[in-house]
């Protein structure tokens, strides 16, 4: 079981989730957490399921759930992140709870970010989406994608959100995978703001390029080696009894 838990009721109708969760070249955590540095959001929940790794983030001397929502009034946006690659047997889960999620509190659209890996990136921007999400994009001067593949928590909510009556798309960024290049989560904000109400000072990210790159790395190695650490506790202590 998936469940996105709301610290208390909040009016989000009208809003947009932009959901930025680990992919090639880390574009949707980079983008999502410069977003919250940036915006101030408010922390109102988190996705919770017993198929998630049994950690807790520390950030600033606060534990939290490393999968978070943040929502801004000024912009009407609930931002998605998580610190972890989600499990692929809860995937499904996570994207059909998403757009219950959206269905619930009015949610109007979601974008979700996404890298595509290609051996040697350009500067290019992509969309998939419905038809008139595609003519602004194409006329900003994104590239729609003809013939492909998504995979992941975006793919399942691109195919199963409008049935529920929410537009889905997806932003894509040209990425080199062996490498994390904040230069991904610029284009992608640049995209996302040709497409929303957004304007974000990306003049930040270009300087902190090297502190963007080092925070999201670190903060996916944490989780990572904790959650390995756990493990290996775990399977040395699940044998008989030590007080036997």
């Amino acid at each position: 079981m998936v469940e996105i838990k709301l610290f208390k009721d909040y009016d989000l109708s009208g809003y947009t989730v932009i959901e930025g969760f680990p992919s090639a070249g880390l574009v949707g955590p980079m983008a999502a957490s410069y977003m919250i540095d940036k915006l101030k959001p408010e922390y109102i929940g988190y996705i919770a399921s017993q198929r998630f790794p049994p950690i807790a983030a520390i950030h600033n001397a606060v534990p939290m759930s490393p999968a978070r929502l943040y929502k801004s009034d000024k912009f009407k946006i609930v931002i998605i992140m998580s610190e972890f690659v989600i499990p692929v047997d809860a995937v499904s889960d996570v994207a059909m709870e998403i757009i219950s999620f959206c269905k619930r509190n009015k949610i109007k659209q979601i974008f979700s970010i996404s890298g595509m890996a290609i051996k040697k990136p350009k500067d290019n921007l992509y969309l998939i989406g419905p038809q008139d999400m595609l003519k602004k994009a194409v006329s900003s001067g994104m590239k729609p994608i003809n013939e492909g593949a998504v995979a992941g928590v975006n793919a399942i909510i691109l195919v199963n959100a409008e049935q529920y009556g929410i537009k889905a798309a997806n932003v894509l960024v040209e990425v080199d995978p062996a490498i994390t290049d904040p230069k991904y989560a610029e284009l992608a904000i640049q995209g996302l703001q040709k497409l929303m109400n957004l304007d974000i000072d990306l003049d930040e990210l270009d300087k902190e390029a090297k502190l963007v790159e080092a925070k999201i790395r670190d903060m996916l190695k944490n989780v990572k080696d904790t959650h390995e650490q756990y493990n290996s506790t775990a399977e040395s202590t699940s044998g008989p009894s030590m007080y036997a």
